[in-house]
């Protein structure tokens, strides 16, 4: 008996192996009939395995195959012909001529470059200017430093050069970029008085603070103390932050102000076709913004250099600002002329007498103001003596690049005005020149 409970014992374990219900018998059967399987299965499995680790060594060769086979094809059809330009309006050509300065070589005293058609742009650079200013800046090894010239009668750019011992690439940018506008905003402030004929550069201010203060609550006057007092036109020279906030929040308003900012043409595309960055001014919220505001100390206001020699140029033009022109002349590969420049008007920015008065008050910048030092000898003698400039500096803390900025915009001869300029130097930690100097070599060179 302990026998058969022994056997029958084993196959209910046999039948919780198997997970299937069989006789003994049944059992044997399948278990011989598995034997074949299993063999198929060792020899199928190791192809399997080799298959699948070579799959990527296959994918890769037929995809080498393909880029050959493509490569081949390209080689073997004839490149896209480029067809000649043909006529181009102003936008259109600045565009071009911007696109294709990296490329531009000068040809005796023209400076040129190729077009992808095969033709040429004839730029209106000033051979002199462009490399007095471009060797100035480099000499210096200025972090970052842009400088742009234009004729104030045509708009033709006469001058375009960027440099940077920090970032090289920054350099094609730099004329097209935002900065900080600083103190160039006490033009606009100055403006806005002038033509609502409230103030002449001859009214007298009074005011409290340092020249260079940068708080507005200590610049009201006291009517029981001392009080500083300064005409329009010397404090436009000196830079005067006090006087300038009071004139823009006690004179002008703040309506007058934004309408100005406006016409002088922020916040708006002012050159269509060109890769300028329109230039950006906020709204003041209060007295206290204002304030800042007409004193060039808010920094949300940002211009390009190409928009602040543009709008020296306008002033130097009777008020009228042109359109800016990079290329003289454009000629395709056929040997047509598809491009001549011919001056257009962009918009006026105040009347001719404003513009007179606010020459009246920039000359004084180089002649007893900011920039007296540098346009002058040890002795006093005016290094430019035959020539009137009229000018403003501009000083300001910046993040984009980070640093000291420094401006310098200018145009003479102030009673026959042949160049207009903007320029920017951006110093950091140790520094190495002002703007200031890089437009006085600019007029150095270009007055000689």
């Amino acid at each position: 008996m302990r026998d058969i409970k022994h056997i029958t014992t084993k196959k209910q374990r046999f039948k919780f192996l198997t997970g299937r219900r069989h006789s003994s018998l049944n059992a044997y059967k399948d278990l011989i009939e598995s034997k074949p399987t299993r063999s198929r299965l060792r020899l199928i499995l190791p192809i399997l395995a080799t298959v699948l680790a070579l799959y990527p060594i296959f994918n890769l060769l037929i995809s080498a195959k393909n880029a050959i086979s493509s490569v081949n094809k390209n080689a073997s059809q004839p490149a896209k012909e480029i067809k000649p330009y043909s006529e181009l309006d102003t936008g259109q050509s600045f565009q071009l001529a911007a696109q294709s300065l990296h490329a531009s070589r000068f040809d005796g005293n023209r400076l040129t470059a190729p077009l992808p058609d095969g033709g040429t742009i004839v730029y209106a650079i000033d051979k002199e200017l462009q490399q007095r200013v471009t060797k100035v800046m480099e000499d210096y090894k200025v972090p970052y430093g842009v400088f742009i010239a234009i004729e104030p009668k045509t708009g033709r750019i006469l001058a375009m050069a960027g440099h940077s011992s920090m970032d090289p690439s920054w350099e094609q940018r730099s004329f097209y970029n935002l900065y900080p506008m600083a103190s160039l905003f006490k033009i606009i402030t100055a403006a806005a008085a002038l033509e609502q004929n409230k103030v002449t550069p001859d009214t007298v201010f009074a005011f409290r603070g340092r020249l260079t203060s940068e708080n507005p609550r200590y610049w009201d006057v006291n009517p029981r103390g001392r009080n500083q007092q300064m005409a329009l036109s010397t404090a436009m020279g000196k830079s005067v932050n006090p006087v300038f906030g009071r004139l823009a929040s006690d004179v002008v308003g703040r309506d007058p102000i934004v309408s100005c900012v406006e016409r002088f043409g922020f916040n708006q595309i002012l050159f269509p076709g060109s890769p300028t960055t329109p230039s950006r001014a906020v709204t003041p919220q209060n007295d206290t913004e204002l304030k800042l505001m007409g004193a060039g100390l808010c920094r949300e206001v940002k211009i390009s250099p190409l928009h602040a020699a543009s709008i020296m140029a306008a002033i130097a033009n009777s008020g009228v600002m042109m359109q800016p022109v990079l290329a003289q002349e454009i000629i395709n590969v056929k040997g047509e002329t598809v491009f001549t420049d011919n001056p257009q008007p962009v918009r006026r920015l105040v009347s001719p007498e404003t513009a007179g008065q606010l020459a009246r008050m920039l000359t004084t910048t180089v002649s007893s103001g900011t920039s007296r030092k540098v346009f002058h000898d040890r002795r006093g003698r005016p290094k430019l003596a035959s020539i009137s400039i009229a000018a403003k500096t501009g000083s300001i803390d910046g993040k984009d690049p980070a640093g000291h900025y420094s401006w310098f915009a200018a145009y003479a001869p102030a009673n026959d005005p042949q160049i207009a300029l903007a320029a920017l130097v951006i110093n950091q930690d140790k520094w190495r020149i002002k703007a200031t100097l890089v437009g006085e070599q600019a007029l150095e060179a270009f007055f000689k």
